[in-house]
């Protein structure tokens, strides 16, 4: 979670329409010829931030991309669901995305805290579990944490409370890459402690309860939505469980199509996505374009 001012320019060949661009990989591209096949079946899930919204240095200030809630809007309709998974708080996301009200994403789901909360726009409610009691305890114990190791909030650290949760950002240190390093280790020891697990991101490091990711939370969504087919678009490590969750649908016959929110602070989605697109941008150029291949919203 931090400043987005280098992503890639992936090259983006399109189609012979020119409404999309084509994946990389023949899986990837059957699958997107299902998606359009039988669009109703379809569910498309979608990281936050760096996915739907811009990275900035203060996660408190993202918001979604101008483009997304408009993109999401045409898209929804045409398809059985969109969802959007994300470790933030569901209210949060739902908050800075600017979607609750509008026309269009009324079916649309947040699964937040990976999975652990869930709104749904048919209800504008939140659902979640209580939380666990480690987060009192680590988040009572990480300033100290900071400090010991030379990175506390006065070396440019940058605490976010998150309620089922709590992450420490890097960005804003001298050498953010430095002050991610040398946290990684002591915050891991932290975590185990209090039976919680680090979720390690683009320089972030969030502690947060095991059981959860968004791998899971995407497999319990497309069984419960009964998708044929399915979209997953995301831009960090956090999304890597949701990548694998395509791979084992796809092997056991559903069609998955992986896209990448393209940057160079993270590549390993880069490497294994059928379809790289140039960060929020591209990836409300491909909902736009996925909306106008399927045509007419499903009756």
């Amino acid at each position: 979670m931090g400043t987005h001012t280098d992503s890639t320019e992936p090259e983006e060949p399109t189609d012979p329409q020119g409404s999309l661009p084509t994946p990389a990989t023949p899986v990837g591209r059957d699958a997107l010829d299902a998606i359009l096949a039988r669009p109703g079946r379809v569910v498309v899930a979608l990281d936050f931030d760096g996915t739907l919204a811009p990275i900035v240095p203060n996660p408190e200030q993202a918001r979604a991309h101008p483009e997304a809630v408009p993109a999401l809007a045409a898209l929804a309709p045409r398809i059985a669901s969109v969802a959007v998974i994300t470790g933030r708080p569901a209210g949060v996301a739902v908050e800075y995305g600017g979607f609750s009200g509008v026309d269009g994403l009324e079916h649309l789901v947040v699964l937040g805290h990976y999975g652990a909360e869930r709104w749904d726009a048919v209800t504008g409610t939140v659902t979640a579990p209580p939380p666990h009691p480690g987060v009192a305890a680590v988040r009572a114990e990480l300033p100290a944490v900071l400090e010991s190791v030379g990175a506390g909030t006065g070396q440019g650290t940058w605490i976010e409370e998150k309620g089922h949760a709590v992450a420490v950002h890097t960005r804003r240190a001298p050498d953010p890459q430095a002050a991610f390093d040398a946290l990684r280790e002591p915050l891991t020891d932290l975590a185990t402690r209090h039976g919680l697990v680090v979720e390690p991101g683009r320089m972030v490091l969030e502690l947060r309860p095991p059981g959860m990711d968004k791998g899971v939370a995407l497999r319990e969504y497309v069984r419960e939505i009964g998708a044929e087919a399915v979209l997953y678009a995301g831009d960090d490590l956090g999304d890597l469980p949701a990548f694998d969750a395509v791979d084992e649908l796809r092997a056991q016959g559903t069609p998955g199509l992986l896209v990448c929110s393209g940057s160079n602070e993270v590549t390993a989605l880069a490497e294994r996505a059928d379809l790289v697109v140039d960060g929020p941008g591209g990836v409300v150029r491909l909902l736009g374009g996925l909306a106008t291949a399927i045509g007419s919203p499903a009756a």
